[in-house]
């Protein structure tokens, strides 16, 4: 499955479904090769280091299903802001898509998209297959 706007409004559904429009909000989504959705938010947490990027609960989910994930977007909005905004997959998360191959489709910021983002396969990532990490 590639990278598109149902997937960009998933993890739009779960941000706002988890976050009050009056904070700070974000969440991450990714397809499943077989076209499932699944969503995650970070944890929040009172020491910033023990945190989790909003796309590590749907990752690790994928992983214990099993299943290849084929695209990840992650979305964030300012608190008292209906202004959504896609952000790119930090180091950490490029790598644990990189699980998957170079192939994953993530979505980065592009202001001159229509859709303020478009859809990119993460550079330098490392093709690894389950039993080369095991």
């Amino acid at each position: 499955m590639d990278l598109d706007q149902h997937l960009v409004d998933a993890a739009v559904d779960q941000m706002n479904r988890r976050w009050p429009a009056d904070e700070y909000g974000g969440a991450a989504a990714v397809y499943l090769e077989d076209g499932q959705i699944l969503t995650s938010v970070c944890l929040d947490n009172l020491n910033a280091g023990v945190t989790l990027c909003h796309e590590t609960g749907a990752i690790c989910q994928a992983y214990t299903l099993n299943k290849r994930v084929t695209a990840s977007v992650c979305v964030g909005r300012e608190a008292d802001s209906t202004d959504i905004f896609v952000l790119a997959p930090c180091g950490i998360c490029q790598e644990r898509l990189a699980l998957w191959g170079p192939e994953v489709q993530v979505g980065v910021s592009d202001p001159l998209s229509p859709s303020g983002w478009t859809a990119r396969t993460p550079t330098g990532q490392l093709a690894f297959s389950k039993r080369q990490l095991l």
